[in-house]
């Protein structure tokens, strides 16, 4: 990692020091998703075969999931892998759970009643990303919060993998939160399906779930179609910011830069420290943990985005988050918590030495879909109330109106719109020809 000294940077060498990896082209990937979205809404399920073929490498006969392959797929994990599985959905189940907001009723003034009542989301689309990866912790993520706010449809999409069938993990965990609808489409494709309806797969809603910056760009288009569907949160590749002091645990602070460096080429790990000391030893912990890692070819890449930023106090280690506004944060000083309320922009924060970032990934309870990419400054991580509508209510006796109507029709005239005070005007003359109670 680069060592940079906060205190020695100008502001436009600190903008450089912050600065995430630049993305592809959004003029050529917004092309080629749109040209996707296009040829499915033409073509529906055959341009999804044809997709699978060019994107996938698997011609697909069937595009949903059978029974027998999901059976299957619970007898291809071990009992103990099940295991992990269920007890992560128990507990993404008892914090989302938690989470649930309650109708709101409140009589503002007499004979005014304002009311919120809560209706799910009538379908939703869950999409889930496999490639080197396959993610059964996404389905967790997102299936829970939707059976638990009572979203009638839930279609999940997943890619195939090299034999044509969806990863048995994914499966698995499909089953386990009761999602029994699973098509194996990937990608773009996979959005533009569940953003318009193909002859298999229905027309949803609303979509959710992280996927490539093709996938991103997809939902984003038909997020603004108003024939498409809504998207969950605008996303970019992952990323994480330690903030660490001298009493951190170097191979600690290594291994939590390396475990989101692994994710993507363009994934980036930042730490932020007011020890040179613990810096030069995070960073050969770094050097000689990535040599035992699997992943890496990525590594080597996504590791030229790592750096490692000195500054002169805690305090100003958490102004440089808040400016970064990293998805995940974690804070391993000898007081952690102590940082907390000074905490501004973040998707979510791992406390402490002994709270690392894979465990909000799979199984702490809290949502690891979040924002990246610097929405954090505007976004939250995903919750139930993602899956919800929240519509307000409002009813108004006689003597409501003849208590607020003047102020309505004041307000109405105040704006130039004669119509709206109108339609108060009307009602009150009834009231004062007897027209009403």
């Amino acid at each position: 990692m680069q060592i940079l000294d906060w205190e020695n940077l100008d502001a436009a060498g600190r903008s450089v020091a912050l600065e995430r990896p630049r993305l592809g082209s959004r003029a050529d990937i917004d092309a080629l998703a749109l040209s996707i979205i296009r040829e499915v809404r033409a073509d529906g399920d055959a341009a999804l075969k044809r997709f699978a073929a060019r994107f996938d490498r698997v011609e697909i006969q069937e595009l949903q999931v059978s029974e027998a392959e999901m059976d299957a797929a619970e007898s291809a994990l071990t009992t103990g892998q099940v295991e992990a599985l269920k007890q992560a959905i128990a507990n993404v189940r008892a914090f989302h759970q938690a989470q649930l907001a309650q109708p709101l009723s409140l009589e503002v003034m007499p004979g005014v009643r304002c009311e919120r009542v809560l209706r799910p989301i009538p379908a939703v689309g869950l999409y889930v990303p496999a490639g080197s990866a396959p993610l059964p912790s996404t389905v967790i993520m997102l299936a829970i919060p939707a059976a638990l706010v009572g979203c009638p449809k839930r279609v999940l999409c997943t890619p195939p993998g090299p034999d044509g069938k969806a990863n048995a993990a994914v499966l698995v965990a499909a089953r386990l939160c009761g999602i029994d609808t699973v098509f194996k489409v990937g990608g773009a494709q996979a959005i533009a399906a569940m953003a318009y309806g193909t002859e298999s797969i229905p027309k949803v809603d609303k979509i959710y779930g992280p996927g490539t910056a093709l996938t991103t760009a997809a939902k984003q288009l038909v997020a603004a179609d108003p024939a498409g569907a809504a998207c969950d949160m605008p996303a970019g590749p992952s990323e994480v910011l330690v903030i660490a002091d001298a009493g951190a645990d170097p191979q600690f602070v290594a291994a939590d830069l390396l475990a989101q460096a692994e994710h993507d080429t363009r994934a980036q790990a930042v730490l932020v420290t007011d020890s040179y000391e613990l810096a030069r030893a995070a960073n050969a912990a770094l050097a000689e943990q990535a040599t035992r890692l699997s992943r890496g070819a990525i590594l080597d890449e996504s590791t030229r985005n790592c750096r490692c930023i000195v500054v002169k106090d805690l305090a100003t280690a958490v102004a440089v988050s808040n400016d970064y506004a990293p998805e995940h944060l974690i804070i391993q000083t000898r007081d952690s918590r102590a940082l907390l309320p000074d905490v501004v922009n973040a998707g979510s924060v791992f406390l402490g030495q002994w709270s690392p970032e894979p465990m909000g990934d799979y199984c702490s309870g809290t949502n690891h879909v979040l924002p990246t990419y610097g929405y954090a400054r505007a976004y939250s991580g995903l919750s139930v109330a993602d899956f919800q509508k929240r519509i307000t209510v409002q009813e108004l006796t006689a003597a409501g109106l003849r208590l607020l109507g003047p102020i309505a029709e004041t307000i109405a005239r105040l704006e130039g719109l004669d119509a709206h005070a109108n339609a108060v005007t009307v009602r009150l003359d009834a009231l004062k020809r007897g027209g009403g109670a």
